[in-house]
């Protein structure tokens, strides 16, 4: 099992390279950021810096969308990147949830998405492509590869996942839920002629190691709220008890009743107050060591690929020691 670590730009952006730098000492190869350029720091950029500082770390964004940017910018920027550190990059892509409600807009459409996971691989790997009707290429391109994975909660995204996507993200830690949806995934890649087992599967959830689980859960109870805008999608495309999704993921966001960007993904985050300690147990990895290594090893049984941490709380630090001594080795013996 690979081990990721996941992070907000914030300012100053020293603090996420040297985190990252750490996260790399301690056994992590992957590094994740937020991209959301009203809320965050601009993380290509950062990018750029921890690439120079670690040797072997591939990073990329855990999600950016097809909305933001232009493909064709963002195709050019990750092969900007490989060309100048080795092929060392991963796209994560979404529909887009803060990144295009904070700036007005929807989420994308799946059938943009899938467009334009094609589209951006195609691009950076130097093959043509076709933006808006017009035929690309970049001419400089050359030797370059850039995995996208692809996050989903829905059927119809698990779906696409499967049929298009290197990779599957999915941002939560629950056993039973991530059973079900890799075995969609799979499914849908199988159905694709697609090699089922070709799909990266990484779970991404935050992680707190410690004996007080009060206090761990109050510092990660921000990401049921963050989960739940996308279950609150779901719900409203396929109604409560649809059997489309499972009513374990759906059933707990029936007292939410608004969400503020500005403190998403943020501990303290008072829009998630009606997050129950069940999800948060069941969502993140929470307590000792042991308990950590319980649940990733159950993860790895069901093919998961990657754990990367969402590490927004108050042990940054302690939290990617602790994985760097106790818990990586242990998943990668």
């Amino acid at each position: 099992m690979d081990f990721g670590l996941v992070l907000q730009t914030d300012p100053p952006a020293s603090a996420v390279v040297g985190l990252m730098r750490r996260a790399e000492r301690n056994g992590f190869r992957y590094g994740w950021t937020f991209d959301s350029a009203v809320l965050w720091q601009e993380p290509f950029v950062i990018y750029s810096r921890i690439l120079e500082h670690t040797e072997k770390l591939t990073v990329g964004p855990m999600v950016t969308n097809p909305g933001t940017r232009t493909w064709e910018v963002t195709a050019s920027t990750f092969a900007t990147l490989n060309d100048m550190y080795g092929n060392r990059t991963v796209c994560g892509i979404g529909r887009g949830d803060s990144a295009m409600r904070v700036a007005g807009r929807k989420p994308n459409t799946l059938a943009r998405l899938g467009e334009a996971i094609d589209v951006i691989r195609d691009l950076a790997e130097g093959r043509e492509a076709t933006v808006d009707g017009q035929p690309l290429q970049i001419p400089w391109v050359k030797d370059g590869r850039l995995p996208v994975w692809m996050a989903a909660y829905g059927p119809k995204a698990l779906a696409l996942a499967g049929q298009k996507a290197d990779g599957f993200i999915l941002q939560l830690a629950d056993p039973f839920l991530t059973e079900w949806m890799i075995k969609a995934v799979r499914d849908a890649a199988a159905d694709a002629g697609r090699d089922p087992d070709s799909v990266t599967i990484c779970v991404a959830a935050p992680a707190y190691v410690g004996d007080d689980l009060a206090h761990a859960r109050e510092q990660c109870r921000w990401f049921g709220g963050m989960v739940g805008n996308h279950v609150a999608d779901l719900v409203a495309r396929y109604g409560e008890h649809s059997g489309m999704v499972p009513d374990e993921l759906t059933a707990y966001i029936a007292g939410r009743s608004g969400y503020d960007y500005s403190h998403h993904g943020r501990t303290g985050n008072p829009d998630t107050a009606f997050v129950p300690d069940e999800i948060v147990d069941r969502f993140c990895l929470l307590g000792p060591a042991e308990a950590h290594i319980e649940k990733l090893q159950a993860l790895r049984d069901m093919g998961v690929d990657q754990f990367a941490v969402y590490n927004m709380h108050d042990a940054r630090e302690a939290t990617i020691d602790a994985y760097g001594a106790e818990i990586i080795p242990a998943l990668t013996a």
